[in-house]
């Protein structure tokens, strides 16, 4: 795999400071990340930055983008994120957002029904599951949490080492506490969102991972029939932490998805 140069600015966008990282060439995939913020650098990002522009913006109250007072709800995200792609021209961007950045896409999705041309989903929150609940991060440690989205516990040493940073245990301790601020009640989920999305005229992709014990598969379910345009994948071995623990897979079948339509 050939080497990707990533660089990370600051770019204001209606009045705000987001911090983004871009790497790669091609067309430009947007990936919003999860609500355990991300790594600065992730195989996933390297693997599909080898046929793509990837642009990784910190929500605003992650890493390094400051968290804004009016910020309530992960709607503002989404509009926010949306008026970032107008500043960088990036408009018609492929979305392609995990797990809680998969809330925030499909709300992204929505504020721009034919607006946006493709849309991935992976282990995606937002939506009420018809059946199971939405693991409660509230009812865990922030470690624990992230150790649950994984299928093998091995991709947790793999991706943040035997012994856990200072920094990284900071870092999520501010991420659930921004998260329990735009999506506490009602918990990583928004009843609006399943009628909004009919009209969503984007080709979708819905991906799991076969062991996802954070979002149930019934959440799947639902994107897909209520999405107009989507189909599902599910990637064997993998949690809910799918980028990490499969990211060539991963990569792989999102560079499929989007050559091919």
């Amino acid at each position: 795999m050939a080497s990707v140069e990533w660089k990370s600015s600051v770019v204001s966008a209606a009045g705000t400071d987001l911090h983004v990282t871009r790497g790669g060439e091609g067309q430009p995939v947007i990936i919003l990340h999860r609500d355990i913020g991300t790594l600065d650098r992730l195989p996933f990002y390297d693997a599909l930055a080898q046929n793509h522009e990837v642009v990784i913006p910190d929500h605003p109250g992650y890493g390094g983008s400051p968290r804004p007072e009016w910020v309530a709800n992960v709607r503002d995200i989404a509009l926010l994120q949306r008026a970032l792609l107008g500043r960088l021209g990036l408009n018609q961007a492929t979305l392609v957002g995990l797990g809680f950045g998969g809330w925030i896409a499909a709300e992204m999705a929505t504020c721009a029904p034919s607006g946006t041309s493709r849309l991935v989903l992976v282990g995606a929150m937002g939506l009420k599951p018809p059946s199971g609940e939405i693991l409660d991060q509230a009812l865990v440690s922030y470690i624990e949490y992230v150790r649950e989205g994984f299928h093998d516990v091995a991709a947790f040493e793999r991706n943040y080492g035997k012994s856990l940073s200072t920094e990284q245990l900071v870092q999520w301790d501010l991420c659930r506490e921004m998260s329990f601020r735009v999506a506490w009640k009602p918990y990583m989920y928004n009843d609006s969102l399943p009628y909004l999305l009919r009209g969503v005229q984007a080709e979708s992709l819905i991906v799991w991972g076969d062991d996802d014990r954070i979002v149930p598969a019934s959440v799947a379910a639902l994107y897909a029939e209520r999405l107009p345009h989507a189909r599902r994948e599910t990637i064997a071995n993998a949690g809910h932490l799918v980028e990490m623990e499969q990211p060539e897979a991963l990569a792989r079948l999102i560079a499929s998805f989007i050559a091919s339509t």
